[in-house]
């Protein structure tokens, strides 16, 4: 075994440090806690490595639909795990805290760390304004649950906006997966010749290195080892909020949030070093919007089944603009076709002043 192939699989070592320190009796739930979001993180790391060798090894069709089922089944896990607990406010702090993680904090950081020894770094703008368009339309999306809920209130005072807020938001899930879906047949089938990889795919990139067994191998296992650490996280949450003085909705939104995203905060990373910022934009807004048109419906879907309703209602303003700021940012951003570092250090000014407006805003811990 060489030292980097040793060096890659010495994160692997968090998984079982972790699950032991779920069954450490007087261990502060902090330690669980902390242990268990990097592992979850690692894991999903994996899963999104086995999902690439699958993908090359399927084409770009079926590549999509696995990239789609298992990119973001880390946050997918992880939310359901703290809906079950009763968590619904928290949930949504996570789509929040997700959208705004991958679209500011992510981009950001390929942007400054690609940027920083370039003077300027290019992508297909056709694509990416596809994307930031789509973003748009997923703010819009979620800011009518929120509307429709006020606009309800002020037409009748009286009356328990509840079910109807609920009915819309099962609605709303159903539209936006059909949209979805739509959008893979669009990008992958219709017109796929218009998103290739152009001039920045990289000729040097190995395909399919994993054999089919090993790929399937660490896809399964990883995520069934993702389910079993987000129930360690989930049920160490509460605690963890006390202890730190913390509300749960602050850690939804920075702390298991960025979690479920690692791995593509730093395939971004690695991409943007590359010069592939196409890569990086494809990477970082389609993971915001995978969260919000797949993950976020799913879950509504999920939380009936579970006994904890959940609906697309934002009762916070502050997560509305969270979400509204970033998907403006970006389509601002993505309209010229190029970035500078400086750029990448406006949208992670951008994120920690958000992180400190839910840092600060009052919550029941």
């Amino acid at each position: 075994m060489t030292f980097r192939t040793f060096s890659g699989l010495l994160p692997l070592l968090l998984v079982p440090v972790s699950l032991a320190a779920g069954f450490v009796p007087d261990i502060s739930p902090v330690w669980v806690f902390v242990l268990g979001a990097a592992a979850t993180a690692v894991l999903a790391d994996w899963v999104r490595r086995a999902t690439e060798q699958l993908a090359d090894r399927t084409g770009s069709a079926v590549g999509g639909l696995l990239n789609v089922s298992f990119g973001s089944v880390a946050e997918l896990v992880l939310a359901l795990f703290v809906l079950a607990g009763g968590h619904a406010a928290v949930v949504q702090a996570q789509v929040t805290g997700s959208i705004i993680g991958t679209g500011l904090l992510g981009l950001g950081l390929a942007m400054l760390v690609g940027g920083i020894r370039r003077d300027r770094q290019r992508f297909n703008r056709d694509s990416i304004g596809l994307l930031s368009t789509l973003l748009i339309l997923v703010l819009i999306a979620l800011l009518l649950p929120a509307i429709f809920d006020l606009a309800q209130r002020k037409a009748s005072p009286g009356l328990d906006p509840a079910l109807a807020d609920e009915k819309l938001s099962l609605g709303t899930a159903i539209v936006l997966l059909g949209l979805y879906g739509a959008n893979l047949a669009y990008t992958l089938v219709t017109h796929r010749d218009m998103f290739g990889g152009g001039e920045e795919d990289d000729p040097g990139h190995d395909r399919a290195a994993w054999s089919l067994g090993r790929a399937l191998g660490v896809l399964i296992g990883g995520t069934a080892l993702v389910a079993v650490e987000a129930e360690l996280v989930s049920g160490a949450l509460e605690a963890t909020a006390g202890s730190l003085g913390l509300s749960s909705t602050f850690l939804g939104i920075v702390v298991l949030a960025l979690v479920g995203t690692a791995a593509d905060l730093f395939a971004a990373v690695v991409f943007a070093r590359q010069n592939r910022m196409s890569i990086v934009f494809s990477i970082c807004i389609g993971s915001a919007i995978q969260m919000a048109m797949v993950v976020a419906p799913l879950l509504v879907l999920a939380s009936w089944a579970l006994g904890h309703p959940m609906n697309l209602v934002f009762g916070d303003p502050l997560d509305l603009l969270a979400i509204g700021a970033t998907a403006f940012v970006i389509r601002a951003i993505s309209a010229d076709g190029e970035t500078t570092w400086f750029e990448g250090l406006l949208l992670i000014g951008l994120y920690v002043l958000l992180a400190l407006a839910f840092l600060f805003l009052p919550h029941s811990p």
